[in-house]
């Protein structure tokens, strides 16, 4: 199903996302000291949680179709 691969793409991305802004996030103190670059750990929160939420949705989407997979399943039998 292409659903499926849509959602698992999805998925990937929103873990990519969310492991960047914690990489950040985490260099803010290093970086502080030895770079005037300013990181701005409001923006991260709002990424981190924005793509926990999106990781969540594409998983709800596979929870869905796995669902209705099962119950097409059980038409056919």
């Amino acid at each position: 199903m292409q659903v499926l691969n849509t959602a698992a793409a999805g998925m990937f991305a929103a873990a990519d996302r969310f492991t960047a802004s914690a990489q950040r996030t985490v260099a803010w103190g290093a970086e502080q000291t030895e770079n005037p670059q300013k990181i701005d750990l409001a923006h991260e929160a709002v990424e981190q949680v924005s793509a926990k939420t999106d990781f969540k949705a594409n998983a709800a989407v596979i929870r869905t179709a796995d669902e209705m997979t099962g119950a097409l399943l059980d038409m056919i039998a």
